[in-house]
Order: C-alpha cells, then sequence, then structure tokens
C-alpha cells in the first residue's frame, strides 16, 4: 500500500513517521519548496491528547527527549481583568507541555525528510479504478492506494473532495509575538489572558526558552492594513488600544517583538461523508479558533489514529478513522468557537453546513 499525504504540517509528519513505523510505503508533497522558507510559528500547547499521539507515532528515543526537555506549565486557565485581578480561572488537570512549534517540526521532520518533495502544489486528483492520482502544478502526479489531504486550512483536498464545507472568518484578529520569559514568573500557567473592553484581549503562555504574547480584538476595531504596518506601528497600536491597563500588561508590550498579524478562521461541522480512498486530517477538517488550545493536539490525534487505522485495516480503515476524526475534530470547533464566543468576542459558529452527498454513518 502506498499513501500520498498532501502537506509537510505537524499532521502530516506525524502521519509519515506512524506510517513509516509500521513500514508502510508513504510519500509527502509540500508546496514550500523547503522546509525552511517561513515561519512556522511560536509555542503550542500539548494536553494528553498530543503527548499519547505524539509519543504513539515518533520513534520512542525522539519521544522521549523531546518531551522530557518541554516546558511544563501550571494546568490552569487565568483570566485577568485589565488591573490584573482574578476574575476567572480554571485546573484542566493532567499533562500540559509548552513547546515551540518549529523545534516540534524539527524533530517530525528528523526520520522522514527524505519522504517529502518540496514546491509540489497539489492542483487536482483523481480517484478511479482503485488508485488515487495526484496532480501537481508542474505537470508531476503521484499514485497511491490513499490520498491524505494534510494540507491546513486552505486545503486544495478539501475543496475538491467536500466543496460544500466552509472556513469561515470568526471576526477577530490576533497580532502574534514573542517575549521575554523573565516577565511572566508567576504567569506559568497553560494560558493567561487579560480581558478589556470591547472584547480586547492579550494572552500570555510560557515556553522553556520565551513567553508569547498575543493580542486579539475584534477585526471593525483595527486597521484593514495590518500587514503592512511595521513591528513599531503594531505596538504603537496596541499599546494606544491597550491605554490604562495594568503597568504589567504595558510592560510587557513594550518587550513585544516578531509581530505576526493573524486573522482567526474556523470550520463549519459538516454531515459524515462517504468514505473513499481520500481522506483529511487536522486544519484541512477541523479548522478552529485558537480559544480552547486544541488545533494541534486534534492534528496529533488525526495523525495517530489514522496511522492504526491504515496499519489495521488498509484502505477500509478509513471508515472508523474518519468516524472518530469527525467527531472529536467537530466537537472541538464547537468548543474552540463557544470560548471564543465568551471571552474574545468571536462570532457565533453558523448553523452546520449541509450537502445532499452526505450519507448516514453507517452506509
Amino acid at each position: 500500500m502506498r499513501v500520498i499525504v498532501v502537506g509537510a504540517g505537524l499532521g502530516g509528519l506525524a502521519l509519515a513517521n506512524g506510517l513509516r513505523a509500521h513500514g508502510i510505503d508513504v510519500a509527502v508533497y509540500e508546496r514550500d519548496p523547503s522546509p525552511v522558507v517561513r515561519g512556522q510559528g511560536y509555542r503550542l500547547h500539548l494536553g494528553d491528547l498530543g503527548i499519547d499521539a505524539l509519543t504513539s507515532v515518533l520513534a520512542p528515543t525522539r519521544a522521549s527527549a523531546f518531551l522530557a526537555g518541554a516546558h511544563a506549565p501550571k494546568a490552569r486557565f487565568v483570566r485577568f481583568d485589565t488591573a490584573l485581578h482574578v476574575v476567572e480561572e480554571h485546573d484542566f488537570g493532567g499533562r500540559h507541555l509548552s513547546v515551540d512549534r518549529q523545534e516540534l517540526r524539527d524533530v517530525l521532520l528528523a526520520d522522514v525528510n527524505e519522504m517529502i518533495s518540496y514546491g509540489r502544489r497539489l492542483t487536482a486528483f483523481r480517484d478511479e479504478a482503485g488508485r488515487v492520482t495526484a496532480y501537481f502544478d508542474d505537470g508531476t502526479t503521484a499514485d497511491g492506494e490513499v490520498l491524505v489531504g494534510a494540507d491546513g486550512v486552505n486545503s486544495t483536498v478539501r475543496r475538491q473532495y467536500l466543496p460544500h464545507a466552509r472556513v469561515v472568518g470568526t471576526g477577530l484578529a490576533q497580532l502574534y509575538g514573542k517575549i521575554s520569559r523573565s516577565l511572566t514568573e508567576d504567569l506559568d500557567n497553560v494560558f493567561s489572558a487579560v480581558t478589556g473592553p470591547g472584547h480586547r484581549v492579550v494572552g500570555v503562555a510560557r515556553t522553556r526558552d520565551y513567553a508569547t504574547c498575543s493580542f486579539s480584538a475584534r477585526i471593525d476595531e483595527l486597521p484593514p492594513d495590518l500587514h503592512r504596518m511595521t513591528q513599531q506601528q503594531l505596538k504603537s497600536l496596541v499599546m494606544e488600544m491597550t491605554h490604562g491597563w495594568h503597568p504589567r500588561v504595558r510592560q510587557m508590550l513594550e518587550d513585544w517583538r516578531e509581530i505576526v498579524p493573524l486573522a482567526l478562521r474556523t470550520s463549519i461541522p459538516v454531515d459524515p461523508w462517504r468514505t473513499t480512498r481520500v481522506t483529511l486530517l487536522g486544519d484541512a477538517a477541523h479548522a478552529m479558533s485558537p480559544a480552547a488550545g486544541a488545533g494541534a493536539n486534534l492534528a496529533l490525534q488525526d495523525a495517530a489514529r489514522l496511522t492504526a487505522a491504515l496499519a489495521c485495516g488498509g484502505p477500509p480503515g478509513l471508515r472508523s478513522y474518519e468516524s472518530e476524526m469527525i467527531d472529536s475534530g467537530f466537537a472541538a470547533v464547537r468548543a474552540s468557537a463557544a470560548n471564543g464566543t465568551r471571552i474574545l468576542g468571536q462570532d457565533p459558529l453558523p448553523d452546520r453546513q449541509e450537502d445532499r452527498r452526505t450519507v448516514p454513518r453507517s452506509s
């Protein structure tokens, strides 16, 4: 059996590691020309789901070394007002790690880099006669028994396979960057949020070497050209929008660097679809706002479940994988949207999108 994976993000790389460990032939196709052509983000939160999934797909020595070196914050979420008075606190229990996204990506790349073809942008696929053919923009093709769309929120695979599935804006934008770890000694939680008027939120989370600092607000409160603004202009904008907040918050924002503007988007849950030799993984299936800290965990869990399904049942195992992935993925989408609406002012999640081609899961 040959498995074609479209996309070398965290989920696609985790799947490649898992399939490789089971001796399954796998080829990964990535649109970027190299693994270092663009930044891969900063801190990620891993909970029990993500830790277990990562352990199941990585070589044991790599998994243990990576997890041992990760930062373990207190297992709680704390929300403050602008004077830094605690207004909400939740203890999650379980295991929680704060990891650097690029470090995790490097670990996932270590054993499968030779399986990745870079600079290969998928344009279409064809599923017929027990084979799937992928077509790329350089005129090349690839054939296999299974094709996995692990190509993120803008998934080409999803657009062709589930054209009725929609990804929509949340009404929010986020500015995401780093600050010095020393500024957050007493904020070593899974996530700490300082919430102000108009759903303006400053979020902080520590890693081993730095802390992330984010600012989110309603898009209609922000300039339309955030991506054209300089770092100093972005900092000045947020300093103005947090005028009067606690001096510690202002101190963190003064230290802010490597700021990246992001438009936050979410999938709309869809009904189960007919299982074929094509499937989806991670954000390609169930993109969500970051309000529940679940995106990376779900992508890794998808990869572990899909590895097990293919290793045990081959292509017929895709049905059980999709049943679990749809349930857990869209439950996380709804939870993230609910948290985002309550804390960040996210637009409510639209109603489920249905399509005549969807069928009962028992068919």
